[in-house]
């Protein structure tokens, strides 16, 4: 029971898959007699063979009657009142797929309007679903019709054109209109623009760009006049314009179906190049000659076909520079590389009296203030045409490419000037008759004629040196400038020298200039020459140089002769022992040298033929350091001093033997050209050797001993002291130390010496090892004097004792403790005494005591033996009852 809903199902699928379907294009197909008409049928979920047949027949609303077409199996199937439309192909179907076909009419007729049915004979096993379908067409009268109006056939560039194109058709069946725009240049064309036919606006790929910035305005209008608004043309635009009216009809699912359409020539339209119509004159055109300080006037005309439709630039020349635009926009700029940037006013002065302005339309007037010889020149006007690719009503914001670009005919301005004259003279003031003297010429301007007021001088100085040993002549260098206004303006050469003060420009009186210089060097010899120029003060207050003067040359030589030095080192203070000062001056001698510093190299040598070691220098400062050869303990020790105007004294204080030798002064010269300037090497000189030499002679040493008693008792202490003294060049105490031993010769047992003790020179005690059982100690009583303690003496200490010592010293000669020669003292003799009482009175005394004890023994043994040897022996039985008692007890 539950397989048989799933078996019923089963069927009803498969017999359901296979119900055919047969469909045509949907309808009503309204179509335009005289046009072709297609329409498609396909039939689906078939059964037999794969290709299917199709017969097509028209039948008219009402009518049970129909009218056979055309098959695809039977070739006389068409009615004979349609076989000579299908034998002429008017009338045909074509095959698409084994399962569609469509029919075909090349020009619908009134009478073809119908219901076209479509069947397809069966080859199912069985028979299901639908055979045939079919689909009403509507033909309706070609109405539609396209009126253009021609464009203008030339057009200057920049200007707009209107396309004017009138579609309408009369309203049958709801059916559309769209319009198109296109343009032909040669065999292609390009659409311009759509419109329709739901109102919306397709542009072309070549004209999207102009179309979003507004050169491409579409304007709809009334009764099916539409127009095209295309503006600012340019050369690009030429061509042959088309219009094409489009009628359509909106078939079910949304498809938009082409049913007529009509395209008309409205006619060609070719732009005239902006460079044909535009020109550019300048007046006046005649040369013209002014007077300095006149106004230059000159009017540039521009015109054009369409000259307001174009954005000029106007350019003013002057001998091919340019002077001053005025940009498309209306903003004038200045050029500033137009005037000569040598002249002192410069750019900016130009920029000044220079005025561009436009007078009206066309028309830009230059004019030039307050002219001057530097205004004159050929003059001419440049314009450039620009056209703006953008639309109107795209508020400036579209693109601009320069159409064309004229420049009109040369006027020539000349300006008539009466320069300046004058008369040079350079004169010495001051002529050095050696080096580092001063220098100082005057340059004198006198008959100066045709000096406008306001005029000024400037002058500049230049310098040839004196010819050397090269084939090539010297060159003049420029040493510096005043100009026109005052300012110093220093050669490359020269500028350190003036900022420093030691070269100086200067105008003394307004027709006067000097140069001067402080202290002049063998490379100022040579040939001087001054050149002062004329400057015109202009109506903006600028300055224009007018004429230019140069004067003869002024040679400045003199005899240089070298300058020389010389040194001479003399002995102050000799050195004959170690320890003791050395001190040597040196002084200096010059000659052919003016104010000069000093730097001084004390110098030695341990031979003359050993290395030379620089000790102490001393800069032209007085800025003193030591050399490498200094040992840095010793600097405290070396003094180097400026002691006069030509004086230098050197001291070394505590000479040792290291510093025997030569010694000497290396001195240079230097000079400065300026206070705060470096100082310049002159020449320099070595003085005189002197020499440091002297014998080691150390201090003498001697040594005694004493003790204070030869004889001494047992266990008592006894002292023996040991005594130096020193003689000659007794060093200080602090720089003196001793090393002190002594020893012991024991009389009996072979005469062996022995050490008994030591200190060190740092005061560090060391005892020997002894056999005797008293002990020993030192003790330093002052710098001279060591104490030897015994104590406790014993017998074995019996002997001769002598003490050894070796000095040592800190040598003044090589600053290094020194050990003198060793020093053994004399032998002093000490005895311990044997007392014989002292001796026996102990054993005595034992003796006694002991004999005494023992007779105190024997007695009482005795009186106890006899005591227990006499007594009664009978035993007395003890009672029971003592027993107890005791016990009890």
């Amino acid at each position: 029971m539950d397989c048989l809903p799933a078996l019923l199902f089963t069927v009803f699928m498969l017999g359901g898959g296979w119900a055919r379907v047969v469909k045509v294009s949907p309808g009503p197909l309204i179509r335009v007699e005289g046009q072709p008409v297609s329409i498609r049928c396909d039939v689906r979920e078939y059964g037999g063979p794969r290709e299917q047949d199709f017969e097509w027949m028209i039948f008219q609303e009402g009518s049970s009657k129909k009218t056979k077409i055309i098959s695809t199996f039977d070739a006389a199937y068409s009615d004979p009142s349609l076989s000579k439309r299908v034998a002429s192909g008017d009338i045909s179907v074509v095959r698409l797929q084994d399962n569609e076909v469509e029919l075909k009419v090349a020009e619908v007729k009134a009478s073809d309007a119908g219901f076209y049915l479509c069947m397809t004979p069966s080859t199912d096993s069985v028979i299901s679903g639908n055979y045939e379908e079919h689909v009403q067409l509507i033909v309706i009268p070609n109405t539609l019709k396209v009126s253009p109006q021609a464009p203008p056939p030339v057009v200057p560039e920049g200007s707009d054109i209107t396309l004017t194109c009138n579609v309408t058709r009369e309203m049958t069946q709801p059916t559309y209109l769209s319009v198109t725009w296109s343009v032909k240049k040669g065999t292609s064309s390009e659409d311009i623009l759509v419109f329709g036919p739901q109102g919306e606006v397709a542009v072309g790929s070549k004209f999207a760009r102009r179309y979003a910035d507004g050169g491409i305005r579409l304007v709809p209008g009334r009764n099916g006049v539409f127009e095209l608004v295309v503006t600012r043309v340019t050369t690009s635009d030429d061509g042959i314009y088309e219009c094409n009216g489009t009628e359509w009809t909106h078939e079910e699912g949304g498809r938009w179906v082409k049913i007529v359409e009509s395209k008309k020539e409205m006619g060609t339209v070719s732009v005239t190049p902006t460079g044909q119509s535009l020109s550019v004159k300048l007046s006046p055109s005649s040369p013209l000659l002014l007077i300095p300080g006149n106004a230059l006037t000159l009017l540039c005309s521009v015109s054009a076909d369409n000259l307001p439709a174009l954005a000029l630039e106007v350019t003013w020349l002057l001998d091919g520079r340019d002077i001053i635009t005025m940009e498309r926009s209306g903003v004038v700029v200045s050029n500033s590389s137009s005037p000569s940037s040598s002249s002192s006013g410069g750019a900016q002065g130009r920029r000044g009296k220079v005025s561009l302005e436009r007078t009206g339309a066309g028309e830009y007037r230059l004019e030039v203030r307050a002219v001057s010889g530097e205004d004159g020149g050929a003059y001419t006007c440049r314009v450039r045409a620009f056209v703006e690719k953008g639309g109107r009503s795209s508020g400036g914001g579209g693109r601009w490419h320069m159409a064309a670009e004229k420049t009109s005919s040369t006027v020539a301005v000349k300006v008539a000037t009466i320069k300046p004259s004058f008369s040079l003279t350079l004169d010495p003031v001051l002529t050095p008759q050696m080096t580092a003297d001063p220098t100082e010429m005057a340059c004198h301007v006198t008959n100066i004629t045709h000096l406008p007021p306001g005029g000024r001088l400037a002058v500049t100085w230049e310098h040839t040196p004196l010819p050397g040993e090269a084939d090539d002549p010297p060159t003049s260098v420029p040493i510096g400038s005043l100009d026109a206004k005052g300012n110093l303006i220093p050669g490359q050469l020269y500028t350190d020298r003036m900022k420093s003060g030691a070269l100086s420009l200067s105008r003394i009186q307004p027709n006067t200039f000097t140069l001067r210089v402080l202290q002049t060097q063998e490379k100022d010899m040579g040939q001087y020459v001054c050149s002062v120029s004329a400057w015109t003060l202009e109506g903006q207050g600028d300055l224009i140089q007018s004429s230019e003067f140069r004067s003869s040359a002024l040679t400045v030589r003199w005899d240089a002769k070298r300058p020389t030095l010389n040194a001479v080192a003399k002995q102050v203070r000799e050195a004959s022992v170690g320890g003791a000062t050395f001190e040597m001056s040196c002084t200096v001698a010059t000659e052919n040298l003016g104010e000069a510093g000093y730097s001084v190299l004390i110098q030695s040598q341990d031979s003359l033929q050993g290395n030379v070691r620089t000790i102490m220098t001393l800069s032209p400062d007085s800025v003193m350091q030591h050399g490498g050869a200094t040992d840095p303990n010793r600097r405290d020790s070396l003094v180097l001093t400026k002691s006069g105007p030509g004086e230098f004294r050197f001291r070394l204080a505590g000479v040792q033997l290291s510093d025997r030798g030569y010694y000497w002064c290396d001195i240079t010269a230097w000079t400065k050209q300026q206070p705060g300037q470096t100082w310049t090497k002159a020449t320099s000189a070595e003085s005189n050797k002197i020499r440091i030499d002297f014998q080691e002679n150390g201090p003498s040493f001697s040594i005694a001993i004493q003790s204070d008693a030869s004889t001494v008792y047992p266990w008592e202490t006894a002292k023996m002291e040991c005594s130096l003294s020193v003689s000659g060049s007794s060093p200080k105490t602090d720089d003196l130390a001793y090393e002190v031993r002594w020893f012991f010769t024991r009389l009996r047992g072979g005469q062996i010496t022995s050490q008994v003790a030591s200190v060190d020179r740092f005061g560090v005690v060391r005892k020997d090892a002894r056999n005797s059982s008293s002990d020993v100690s030192i003790e330093r009583k002052d710098t001279h004097t060591y104490l030897l303690n015994i104590h406790g003496t014993q017998d074995s200490d019996s002997g001769e004792y002598h003490c050894v010592a070796t000095p040592w010293y800190l040598s003044p000669s090589t600053g290094a403790w020194t050990q003198a020669a060793e020093l053994t003292s004399s032998r002093v003799f000490l005895t311990v005494k044997f007392a014989v009482w002292d001796s026996l009175k102990l054993p005595l005394l034992y003796g006694v005591v002991a004999s005494v004890g023992v007779g105190l023994f024997s007695l009482v043994l005795g009186l106890v033996c006899a005591h227990c040897c006499c007594r009664n022996t009978t035993h007395t039985p003890r009672s029971r009852n003592k027993l107890m008692d005791l016990e009890m007890d």
